[in-house]
């Protein structure tokens, strides 16, 4: 297993995809939106997923649009099992796609996301990761690592601006924007509603007597990115958990920012996430992972403090 050379090349490689790819699907989502002919199908791999043709459309294409840039590297698909393309018994380099997030949105012409991250089985930590919004001007959010050893992440917008993600200066949960992936109303909404200590909390007054708590909704990666950039303070996940594709992009993307994320222990979670064989490739498909993601590590304690589990 050699390592994987030319990382800002990479990055670059990953950005190239997601724009192309973007640019070619939003016309096909916003003709869903007026037509309503969502192209759901028949989920098999999740059964309580919403799946469209436009998911299968972005999985393919982003598989050729690599393939023809990369010389080899695992193809690890949300649509389908991992997948070795190319020569290399055993590359480097494995490729973590969500093709669309959200695809039961961005259907209708409301959000849609989509996340690719680069990930170095011998550095056993992920190199490169973009998340990209199909319908707002702010499309990209970018984390590498650069040639001097360090993690950074920027945001871009449609005209090409690039503005480097750092970290906050801490807030107070009684002064935060916290989001949650509350769409489903059983799943996940009403759990959210029991959460007494954490609604007390963000409802509290702030020092100066004002009430500048507030309770959001937002998704997968593009949440933890949402905090990256300050947009938002922090995102929770206590009721199922998320699955590898839909948060490893954004958590590598946010730790480069200088954010926090932890389980709900309090526990830093690595970016190691031990992919090292075919074997363990499969397997980190599988399970979901509960989280606190913040824009420091002292607001991400005190939400840990207050959840119930």
């Amino acid at each position: 297993m050699t390592p994987t050379a030319g990382l800002s090349e990479l990055s670059d490689i990953l950005v190239s995809a997601v724009l192309t790819v973007m640019a070619e699907v939003r016309p096909k989502l916003i003709e869903a939106a007026f037509s309503g002919e969502h192209g759901e199908g028949e989920n098999k791999r999740h059964a309580d997923n919403f799946l469209s043709q436009h998911d299968l459309w972005m999985h393919s294409r982003y598989r050729a649009l690599l393939a023809s840039q990369l010389r080899s590297f695992i193809y690890a698909s949300e649509e389908a099992e991992p997948e070795l393309i190319g020569e290399e018994a055993a590359p480097d380099l494995l490729i973590l796609v969500d093709p669309l997030d959200t695809s039961e949105l961005a259907v209708r012409g409301l959000n849609g996301y989509t996340h690719i991250m680069a990930y170095s089985r011998s550095r056993a930590r992920p190199v490169a990761a973009v998340v990209g919004d199909i319908y707002h001007h702010v499309q990209l959010y970018v984390a590498t690592l650069e040639p001097d050893g360090q993690d950074r992440a920027y945001a871009i917008t449609a005209d090409g601006t690039r503005r480097r993600l750092f970290a906050r200066e801490p807030k107070l949960l009684s002064e935060s924007i916290v989001t949650n992936y509350l769409m489903r109303p059983g799943e996940r909404f009403v759990p959210l509603s029991r959460q007494s200590a954490l609604l007390a909390a963000l409802a509290a007054a702030a020092p100066d007597g004002k009430q500048r708590g507030r309770i959001g909704v937002d998704f997968g990666s593009i949440g933890l990115c949402h905090v990256a950039s300050g947009f938002t303070d922090a995102i929770i996940e206590f009721a199922k958990g998320f699955a590898i594709w839909d948060l490893a992009p954004g958590h590598y993307i946010l730790s480069a920012a200088g954010g926090a994320v932890v389980d709900l222990g309090g526990v830093p979670l690595s970016l190691d996430y031990d992919l090292s064989t075919n074997e363990r490739i499969v397997e980190a498909m599988k399970p979901r992972q509960k989280f606190v993601a913040a824009g420091s590590a002292q607001l991400a304690e005190e939400i840990v403090r207050v959840l119930s589990r």
